[in-house]
């Protein structure tokens, strides 16, 4: 049995190969009119070895090293009353202006397009030495500017506190800032410096974002500690805009968020992107700490005639205090006593080949208009403003979610307008912890994922969930497809994989009997609403009384209790070590023989120093 399901996947996967590399040669028939025959045949080659599973991965990384943006220039020292932007206007390419340590610089500070180039970048940077800083590729923490901790986030763990950073402080005004990029400004670095905001002014939007719609390239931000205030509405840290080459790297981000009590604020995100029309991405998103009420991270979420691409997301840590949450101990809202907007850790509406890996998400809830989902891959044309919008080719592996009220939703559906997004296929899920989903604490669908397509939506295919480990009360899997209108979801694949079944193990979205899934039977529902799918070599734990293993596609195990899966330590299902026990028989019984649930080791090997 494992053997054939073992070929059915490898099929499935080759077919499906083929017909996105025809689809991408159809979309560069002039390379193909153009190339030989061979060199053509040698580039089909490398872009086949670049998927994982039926995702293909980001084709372009940015180089964000000290080596990768050279500054031989002249060094331009400022100090606390100097002119910043004066120092800005004047500085040539190559030139790195140092900012006295401990000094702050109160303004809108915008950074202009000059011709640089790759061998001769804009460095602002903290007067500090090198060596007061953490070492290159090392996350920065507040310890950095001098605080030892803010309550309700995780400890610090420092050295020493001690502030040697420089910090730049958004004037008073409803505005962006204090960063603006000129349209076209290109080749900055920005390194060692707290950039936030003044403490009860109005509204600010962005602390780091591109003027007038413009355009910018080759930016990084490198140990920065980017931050609002407690209780001011500050909707969020770096609006990506129409950017390319960005990178920002191994620093802190807390305090974005908005209680909707102005209409100009609502979504709150630490990181944003995806908007606009111009080119965007690639991106590097790599070993921060990211906080934000609405969504972590958000790509898309209104007009775009664009789609960034090529976006790297590893080992950082998404996090939502639960201080945010009314009635938690020390709770903290708005200046106005209103709880802040919370959604989810991570969103994408508009973005293509997307790897998240080795990341550690924890904390969300529901309550205002959403469930309480770890992570959202839904493409949407918002307002009717984006018909382009998609999102194709996201990896998700080797990372843990916790303390959610579930964990994913997929899902094809139409904007609040009726417009339909342009596609949602291709995702790449596995060797994930799903764990501590609660639907009662967390206030939401207490599920593992959402499968859905709605009606007039393009298909959603090409998804393949594997070796994942998830402790859902409620609900394994939500599926829903309007057949009426909308074709069965095709290639779905839900393998090797431990999972509690709870009492609805496999449950219609809604919608009556239209709904595929309308007679909550896994089988029924698998075979009505994909038209090819393989749900096989999987732990479904403790299903209930009433199912039986007829009902259920072949393959599968059915231990009766979380004891009989023999955990090293299930811990209740929060938190604990999900090794399986050399005594377990799921040991060995993938389709790969490999354990069933997440590589516990992968994930921890992946995630070390993250938290």
């Amino acid at each position: 049995m494992t053997d054939i399901v073992a070929r059915i996947q490898a099929q499935n996967y080759v077919a499906n190969s083929r017909s996105r590399l025809f689809a991408g040669l159809q979309q560069r028939v002039l390379i193909s009119i153009i190339l030989p025959a061979t060199v053509l045949m040698t580039a089909l080659c490398c872009v086949a070895q670049n998927y994982d599973g039926p995702a293909e991965l980001p084709r372009v990384t940015v180089s964000s090293a000290m080596s990768d943006t050279p500054a031989p220039g002249a060094v331009i020292s400022l100090n606390a009353g100097d002119d910043l932007q004066s120092a800005l206007n004047s500085a040539a390419c190559g030139d790195t202006i140092q900012l006295q340590k401990g000094a702050t610089f109160t303004g809108r500070f915008t950074f202009p397009a000059k011709s640089c180039d790759d061998n001769h970048w804009i460095i602002v940077r903290t007067s500090s030495p090198d060596s007061a800083l953490p070492a290159e590729g090392s996350r920065l923490t507040p310890c950095y500017a001098g605080v030892a901790s803010l309550p309700g986030r995780p400890a610090f763990k420092c050295a020493s506190v001690k502030n040697v950073l420089a910090k730049v402080v958004m004037k008073s005004m409803e505005a962006a800032g204090p960063i603006e990029f000129a349209p076209q400004a290109n080749h900055y670095r920005l390194m060692g410096l707290e950039i936030t905001r003044l403490q009860g002014a109005p509204l600010v939007y962005n602390l780091a974002s591109i003027e007038s719609s413009g355009t910018m390239d080759h930016i990084v931000f490198d140990r920065v500690w980017m931050h609002g205030t407690a209780h001011d509405d500050t909707t969020r840290g770096i609006e990506l805009g129409g950017s390319t080459y960005v990178a920002i790297v191994d620093s802190f981000f807390t305090d974005f968020h908005c209680t909707g009590a102005r209409q100009s604020c609502g979504d709150a995100q630490a990181i944003n992107g995806g908007l606009g029309n111009n080119p965007m991405g690639p991106y590097k998103i790599v070993d921060n700490f990211l906080e934000a009420a609405a969504e972590n991270i958000l790509f898309g979420g209104g007009p775009a005639t664009a789609t960034p691409a090529d976006i790297e997301i590893r080992q950082n840590h998404l996090f939502k205090p639960m201080s945010w949450m009314k009635g938690q101990a020390g709770y903290v809202g708005g200046a106005n006593g209103r709880p802040f907007i919370v959604k989810n850790l991570f969103e994408l509406k508009n973005a293509q080949r997307v790897l998240l890996d080795g990341n550690i998400m924890e904390n969300t809830w529901g309550g205002y208009s959403q469930a309480g989902f770890g992570i959202l891959l839904t493409p949407k044309d918002q307002g009717n403003h984006c018909p382009l919008c998609r999102v194709t080719d996201v990896t998700l592996r080797y990372s843990s979610i916790s303390h959610v009220a579930a964990g994913m939703q997929i899902a094809n559906g139409l904007s609040d307008a009726g417009g339909a997004a342009f596609a949602g296929e291709r995702y790449s899920i596995h060797d994930v912890i799903i764990d501590d989903i609660n639907a009662v604490k967390y206030n939401g669908a207490g599920t593992l994922a959402q499968v859905s397509v709605g009606s007039g939506n393009p298909v959603l295919q090409d998804v393949m969930i594997n070796h994942v480990t998830a402790f859902p009360p409620t609900t394994m899997l939500y599926i829903g497809d309007h057949l009426t209108t909308t074709p069965p979801m095709n290639n779905f694949v839900f393998t090797n994989s431990i999972v509690n079944a709870g009492p609805y193990p496999v449950w219609s979205t809604g919608g009556g009997t239209a709904n595929c899934a309308f007679y909550d039977s896994p089988l029924t529902t698998f075979n009505a609403c994909f038209s090819s799918y393989s749900v096989a070599a999987n732990a479904v734990v403790a299903p209930p009384s009433r199912a039986s293993a007829a009902d259920w596609p072949s393959g599968n195990f059915f231990p009766a209790t979380m004891a009989d899966v023999q955990f090293v330590d299930y811990n209740g299902g929060n938190g604990g070590d999900y090794h399986l026990q050399s005594s377990s028989p799921y040991k060995g019984m993938g389709t790969d023989g490999k354990d069933l649930g997440a590589d516990v080791d992968a994930v921890d090997s992946a995630t070390a120093g993250v938290q």
